[in-house]
């Protein structure tokens, strides 16, 4: 039982969460209310005029029906301000997901005024339908069940509602089923629902709240509370949070997180997770299984990468929590923001850019959705030893009208693997999930990305919140080098190549250079051949630009194609501290400083043996000097002699 401190504490925590803004006020509640009638009247309007159009009886018109239910944040109690509302339609047999909802419904929604931002998603895992309605994002998803009138009254929680659908109709319906469960299955739902704000809360600041990037989405977090809720039924809030993380940094995975025993029903049939039974169920790092049949893992996208940081995350929070009980710290401590771009010497930057902000929308879903097979693929490449964390925020610089948005990842070694001067060759990991990219099926002229390798002194300023500073100026990294020479070669020391002007990403620690110069090389690659080995990874040591690969949207020659250019190549991780003042690459050897030096021409390229290759501008214009500054980049790593050599920063 809770103490009078706990009391006093868990007051001091709701206190807290109230003047953090987490909870909406009575008149954007009254306006989801509001909201969701409207959407539920428009999708039983719908289901009508399908009725008519498919020639039924005026009796089937008469009782032609749809359902609405909620889920999600919005269902379980515990959205914030600005929050979206999942939404989920139940319809009759006839009304299919693909001939109507996804084409009559839409088609409807699109000429409506209070719709904007309409996108439809049916190749996702569960097919969605996004839009804003009078400003409020909503989610929207279909169900069609096996009967030809829905009552009003009709109950999902019910076990037969599953019967003669699809895998994709099951998760549709079962995010409502799941969350009804949730609740049923916690010993006080207000307090559950408490805790679970903060929680949801703490995991956005320390940027471990993202499904869709390996991390943790909102099913993950309510159901792990809600398992620390039941093992700790007469807790109040401020000891559940504190006990969530005691609980869980203690934690045996992969031994999976359950609110109940998995349930079997062989009459329907539907596979539940049973790593006994699937080899797949096997490779889940962070197993939490949901409590409606069919029981499945909400967690599976979290890979070995991902684990590491949410396992760090939870250390952090049991620390803190451990020193608020001590009264050494308050609850604004536990909530800090998580210094992202502090935590890591180098990061992949993936840039994205289309035509205009209803492209850039579906691009950037369609990327994002793909992002964590380019963590698995990595991981996989480098045999774990070089890790990822996908940062779930998106950026874009302000101050550029282009459509566009970035994302980031900081790279580490496996704890306990650091080895001095030691290299990574991702070139063909970015490759395959460039050509996994480029098999989107709604590509358009316009839509391009890039992937880049970048260091933490190169981060652009727009990313970091405000008020948040660097912990050290930028400096040139060839300043003393410049002492020396009494020569400008700050553009040979920066890992990414910028130009003056309209830049699309501004690199704090880019120094003057030539424009025509940096002009003249725009979306060029160079190959040299290998001259010496390097420790390694991989079997060929490169250390110049590869080629840029084109998109399979387009072909050689047109200017329509799309091209994806991915300037990553052989990564070299060592810690800052240990780098000297200047890390200057032997010019001799350098191709991008001979590059910049001569005016490119195809005599220059036959005489150092070096093949220039150009590929197609993109074709919108106004996105073009975007995508120059991940195209053309050159870097530095101290090897294990201490020598210091180039590694390859390609463009693929």
């Amino acid at each position: 039982m809770p103490t009078v401190a706990d009391l006093h504490k868990t007051a001091e925590l709701e206190k807290f969460l109230v003047e953090a803004g987490l909870y909406e006020g009575e008149e954007e509640s009254a306006k989801r209310e509001e909201v969701l009638r409207e959407i539920d009247q428009i999708v039983k309007e719908w289901v009508k005029k399908v009725t008519i159009q498919k020639g039924y009886s005026e009796q089937m018109v008469k009782e032609a029906n749809a359902v609405l239910f909620t889920f999600g944040s919005y269902r379980l109690g515990v959205h914030g301000p600005g929050a979206d509302i999942d939404a989920l339609c139940i319809g009759p047999s006839y009304v299919k997901r693909e001939e109507e909802f996804f084409v009559t419904l839409y088609g409807a929604l699109s000429e409506m005024e209070e719709v904007t931002e309409l996108q439809p998603v049916p190749d996702a895992h569960v097919p969605v339908m996004k839009f804003k309605f009078r400003g409020l994002p909503i989610d929207l998803l279909y169900a069609s069940v096996s009967l030809p009138v829905i009552p009003p009254d009709f109950d999902i929680s019910q076990g037969s509602v599953l019967c003669d659908v699809d895998e994709a109709t099951v998760r549709s319906l079962n995010g409502c089923r799941v969350a009804d469960q949730i609740l049923r299955l916690v010993p006080n739902a207000e307090i559950f629902r408490k805790t679970l704000r903060c929680l949801k809360y703490w995991a956005q600041r320390r940027g471990v709240y993202s499904n869709v990037t390996g991390l943790l989405g909102g099913v993950s977090w309510a159901l792990l509370v809600a398992r620390v809720c039941q093992l700790y039924p007469n807790a109040v809030p401020s000891m559940l949070v504190s006990r969530f993380f005691r609980v869980f940094t203690q934690w045996q995975w992969p031994n999976p997180v359950m609110l109940c025993a998995i349930e079997n029903d062989d009459n329907l049939g539907f596979a539940v997770w049973d790593p006994r039974k699937n080899p797949r169920d096997r490779s889940h790092v962070m197993p939490i299984i949901t409590p409606a049949y069919p029981c499945m893992n909400s967690s599976y996208n979290v890979s070995t990468s991902t684990l590491r940081v949410i396992m760090e995350q939870f250390q952090f929070g049991n620390k803190i929590c451990q020193e608020i009980e001590l009264n050494k710290a308050s609850w604004s401590s536990l909530f800090e923001p998580f210094q992202f771009f502090e935590a890591y010497t180098r990061y992949l930057v993936v840039d994205i850019v289309a035509d205009d902000d209803d492209d850039l929308r579906l691009w950037k879903g369609w990327i994002e959705s793909r992002l964590r097979q380019l963590t698995l693929k990595i991981e996989r490449d480098t045999k774990g030893m070089l890790q990822c964390h996908p940062n779930p925020c998106e950026y874009a610089d302000p101050s550029i009208q282009c459509a566009h948005c970035a994302f980031y990842m900081g790279l580490s070694r496996k704890e306990g693997m650091k080895i001095r001067g030691q290299k990574f060759d991702i070139r063909g990991t970015v490759d395959e999930f460039m050509h996994e990219i480029g098999m989107y099926t709604q590509w358009k002229s316009g839509m391009d990305l890039a992937v880049t390798h970048v260091r933490k002194k190169e981060i652009p300023l727009y990313v970091f919140e405000q008020g948040c500073q660097k912990t050290r100026p930028p400096t040139p990294i060839c300043a003393e080098q410049q002492d020396r020479s009494g020569k400008n070669d700050s553009e040979v020391c920066t890992t990414t190549v910028s130009l003056v002007g309209q830049l699309k990403r501004k690199y704090d620690s880019v120094g003057g250079a030539d424009v025509d110069s940096f002009k003249s090389v725009r979306r060029a690659s160079v190959s040299p051949a290998c001259e010496e080995a390097s420790i390694q990874l991989h079997d060929d040591a490169n250390f110049g630009l590869t080629n840029c690969s084109t998109s399979p949207h387009g072909s050689e020659g047109s200017t329509e194609s799309g091209n994806s250019c991915a300037a990553v190549g052989t990564i070299g991780l060592v810690d800052e501290t240990s780098l000297p003042g200047c890390l200057m690459p032997n010019v001799e050897n350098d191709p991008i400083r001979t590059i910049l030096e001569q005016t490119p021409s195809e005599s220059v390229v036959e005489k150092d043996e070096r093949k220039l290759e150009g590929i197609e501008s993109l074709a919108s214009s106004n996105c073009t000097e975007f995508m120059e500054v991940a195209e053309v980049v050159a870097g530095t790593i101290l090897t294990e002699n201490g020598d210091i050599r180039l590694s390859g920063h390609e463009v693929i």
